[in-house]
């Protein structure tokens, strides 16, 4: 009679309770007590712990929790509910260089800008045989969008060259420009905003002409804009669209100017040279065709370099195909090394232990080869993962090669070997500078560069930091006389003082609003910033005006 009466038992909550603590354990554990594990590897296991913790829950709620039925199943309503919802209303634009999910309203525009653009330049020059044909240029609806100039109207600056990525020396260090330290008292002023096409590729700038890749549709399109206001000089385009939910659509890589010519490499592996005037077509090429190259799983962004009479490219494919050289003036192959699979690097020149060379980070080695034969003079392994920061060479014929991802960084000492050729020697190693996209620099002797989004002065001597503050996301840096303006990945414009000591941010600005992961150009003191939806150019105060 006494179990009869009874009364039934509670609401089981310890369950709910062990699994809440153990998920905030697990999570404590990813993120302060992981080492030096990359934010990107602690955003992906952090995901799996919270929809774990989820599931967990709901099982808990339907089947252990002893509530009343009609508070389970309103509960469970209530989650369907709310997650129909979200998935109704949302959509995933793209993720942060961390893999954080960048969410929009699924009505939000997604319209490609189609600004107005001069009519295509003349036909095409005869190409050599292996040349892809040219495709017939498309007439973009007149009127769409406009260059925004500024609202002052001071005369323009003369600005200098910035013709390649990271810069005149491909190094990441604009000399001979001082910059104002303080943007409160002398803010930058802008010079002209439009809305551009997907795509993360920089600008070129040479003789008052900037170039940018940018997608349009389906047409992967070379422009060329007027530095001093912005309004469109020419366009080309190839039918060819990169697209990626996660690396975002488009072009990446930066065109290279030289010799009045323009040498652009699209995302599926066109390589065009281009009259920089009149962005006439002289030669193209298809380096994925040419040496049955593999496709780089988020798109080709290694930017062409021209030396000599070459412009050498990663290829990334087997029997010697790595990294190949096509003749400047004829796009005809001259010739092809390696058997690496392919990177998001960029070929660099550079003298070792007297030795001019050409330096690429491949997939899993880092390598030096001959300019004239493309013969490989040295290599080292390099663990494989997508690599995308330039190797920065250091005096002392010392290399610094570093990767994100958890890859840390090397330090190799090029030296001549027993045989008269040259090696590659560990000197050390480290997880303490992970550079995934940004590049590093290097100032009186000491390097400095985002380590996995947080800024970091590095001794290369040891390789111990001095020091690591403000977290500026997977953006950019340049080093421009002895500040470093980093560009952030949510779009600010921030000078930092490049001393040794200590981390100290001299002033801030912002230039855009959202993701920004395309590398800043600064000419002159002309400084060209743009994101896969926006292009602006700002004039940089210096530091006596």
């Amino acid at each position: 009679m006494h179990d009869i009466l009874r009364k039934p038992a509670g609401p089981r909550w310890w369950p709910a309770a062990a699994i809440a603590i153990a998920a905030v354990l697990c999570l404590v554990w990813v993120w302060w007590f992981g080492g030096e594990r990359d934010r990107q590897t602690r955003v992906l296991l952090t995901a799996p712990i919270s929809l774990g913790t989820f599931l967990m829950l709901g099982l808990w709620l339907m089947f252990f929790s002893r509530l009343p039925w009609r508070i389970r199943l309103r509960a469970v309503g209530a989650c369907l509910s709310i997650v129909t919802l979200a998935v109704a209303t949302l959509r995933i634009r793209g993720v942060t260089g961390d893999f954080v999910p960048v969410l929009e309203w699924r009505w939000a525009s997604r319209t490609e800008p189609a600004p107005e653009m001069p009519p295509p330049p003349p036909s095409d020059t005869q190409a050599s045989p292996r040349t892809v044909p040219s495709a017939p240029e498309p007439q973009a609806s007149p009127g769409k969008t406009a260059a925004i100039p500024a609202a002052s109207s001071v005369a323009p600056l003369p600005a200098g060259d910035y013709p390649q990525f990271l810069g005149p020396e491909r190094n990441g260090v604009v000399t001979g420009i001082r910059l104002a330290r303080d943007w409160n008292l002398k803010p930058p002023r802008l010079v002209w905003r439009r809305r551009v096409g997907l795509g993360w590729s920089g600008f070129a700038v040479a003789n008052g002409i900037a170039v940018t890749q940018e997608q349009r549709g389906e047409r992967e399109m070379v422009v060329a804009y007027n530095l001093a206001d912005g309004t469109p000089r020419w366009s080309r385009g190839d039918t060819a669209r990169f697209e990626s939910t996660i690396a975002g659509d488009g072009p990446r890589a930066t065109p290279t100017i030289s010799g009045g010519r323009v040498f652009t490499l699209g995302s599926t592996g066109l390589l065009n040279c281009l009259d920089v005037e009149t962005g006439k077509r002289i030669w193209r090429r298809d380096i994925a065709a040419d040496n049955e190259a593999i496709q780089p799983e988020w798109g080709r962004s290694g930017s062409p370099l021209v030396i000599d009479d070459l412009v050498v490219v990663s290829a990334g494919g087997p029997n010697g195909r790595s990294l190949v050289a096509y003749r400047r003036d004829s796009g005809e192959p001259v010739w092809r090394s390696g058997d690496d699979l392919p990177s998001y690097s960029s070929p660099l020149v550079a003298s070792l232990a007297g030795v001019r060379q050409i330096l690429m980070l491949n997939h899993s080695s880092v390598a030096g080869h001959d300019p004239a034969t493309g013969r490989i003079l040295w290599q080292h392994p390099w663990r494989g993962s997508p690599t995308v920061a330039q190797p920065l060479v250091l005096p002392q014929n010392r290399l610094l090669v570093s990767g994100g991802y958890g890859m840390g960084r090397k330090l190799l000492q090029i030296d001549s070997s027993e045989d008269g050729g040259l090696q590659a020697i560990l000197l050390w190693e480290t997880l303490r500078l992970k550079a995934k996209f940004t590049n590093l620099v290097l100032h009186d002797g000491f390097v400095y560069g985002l380590d996995d989004g947080v800024l970091v002065c590095l001794d290369p001597a040891d390789g111990q930091r001095r020091w690591k503050s403000g977290r500026y996301g997977h953006g950019q840096v340049l080093l421009v006389g002895d500040v470093l303006l980093v560009q952030t990945e949510e779009g600010d414009l921030v000078l930092v003082e490049a001393r040794s000591d200590e981390h100290r941010e001299l002033t801030r600005y912002s230039a855009f609003s959202r993701k920004t992961w395309n590398p800043p150009s600064l000419a002159g003191r002309l400084l060209l910033v743009r994101n896969d939806v926006e292009a602006a150019c700002y004039e940089l105060a210096g530091d006596r005006e």
